[in-house]
């Protein structure tokens, strides 16, 4: 009798060991099935972001917002005057400032109507230099800022919202064969002479908020 109740206790034990077994082998099995799925969307919403690129035409001071090639939106800008010309180059934005602060050498002016920055500043990664709103809409299709992109201050709303640190910016200083293709025209333009507003402050980068850098 006790041999029996030996042999039924082993059996048992087996029984057990061999069900604990595949249970945690499903458990695994489960576990890496269901990991990749998890990491989809991440990958899907990734691979589905569009490459956006800002192209400036200096000459034709026009801005275009283009989504994988395609033209999404092309705005009129001021661009610097005579005495302090927009950059050429290709640079990236950092970072997006919301109602940003106007600082200039004895001046902080905070957000609001009179503020040279408008309502929203595109910081680009070059020192105060940037893609920002205005307090002189009339400005806007000419030679007129200390060297900045400077929007309406809805057209600036508008491109804010749909770009995002890490894309590109072109300024470009001659037209080529994009910039004749986007805004008409071949021929280079030739800038006139036109000063910057009467009593119109410097367009200087904002600093970042506490906690921004």
């Amino acid at each position: 009798m006790r041999r029996q109740a030996d042999h039924l206790r082993k059996t048992m034990a087996r029984f057990f060991f061999v069900a604990a077994a595949v249970l945690l082998g499903a458990a695994h099995d489960r576990a890496q099935t269901m990991a990749p799925a998890a990491a989809a969307p991440a990958a899907v919403e990734a691979a589905a972001s569009p490459a956006r690129r800002i192209l400036v035409s200096i000459p034709d001071r026009r801005l275009a917002l283009l989504e994988d090639g395609r033209v999404v939106k092309i705005f009129h800008v001021a661009v610097g005057a005579p005495a302090s010309p927009s950059p050429s180059g290709q640079f990236k934005i950092v970072h997006r400032i919301a109602n940003p602060t106007y600082y200039a050498p004895g001046v902080v002016m905070p957000a609001g109507p009179e503020n040279p920055l408008g309502t929203h500043w595109i910081g680009l990664d070059t020192k105060h230099f940037g893609i920002h709103g205005t307090n002189q809409p009339r400005s806007v299709g000419r030679q007129a800022s200390h060297g900045c992109i400077r929007m309406r201050n809805a057209d600036v709303a508008e491109l804010f919202a749909q770009v995002r640190a890490g894309d590109t910016v072109d300024l470009l200083a001659e037209r080529t064969e994009e910039t004749a293709q986007l805004f008409g025209g071949a021929r280079p333009a030739v800038l006139s002479a036109q000063a910057a507003p009467a009593g119109e402050a410097a367009a200087v980068a904002p600093a970042a908020p506490a906690g921004q850098k």
